[in-house]
């Protein structure tokens, strides 16, 4: 079974988790998601993953976008939000790291490290 990252090279906890896979003997399929956006699909099954319930718990609250779309409304559907975040990837936390049915979080980076 292959191990997938979730990487923006311009983050340092991003680009840990990825040293820190490597020196594990792992070799990860690299997924810049700046780059190739997830769908809202995807998101959902990485929350399940992940163990949230909601969008909310993988956003990135403090980027412009999350004030300039108005995601702090509580009437925001979770369809809504899962869209935000394809439309605007920034907006996801980074690195996400999936093995098979499991998923972790790279923050701190050693998360990752219970999934493999």
């Amino acid at each position: 079974m292959s191990i997938v990252i979730y990487h923006n090279p311009k983050c340092s906890k991003s680009r840990q988790t990825l040293q820190l896979l490597e020196q594990n003997g792992v070799t990860p399929e690299v997924i810049h998601y700046m780059d190739a956006p997830p769908s809202a699909d995807t998101l959902r099954d990485l929350l399940g993953k992940l163990g949230m319930t909601s969008p909310r718990e993988l956003m990135r609250t403090k980027e412009d976008e999350y004030k300039q779309l108005g995601l702090a409304d509580a009437g925001k559907t979770d369809a809504e939000l899962l869209a935000a975040m394809s439309a605007h990837p920034r907006l996801m936390e980074r690195p996400v790291v999936v093995n098979g049915e499991r998923a972790a979080l790279g923050r701190p980076p050693e998360n990752v490290l219970e999934i493999l």
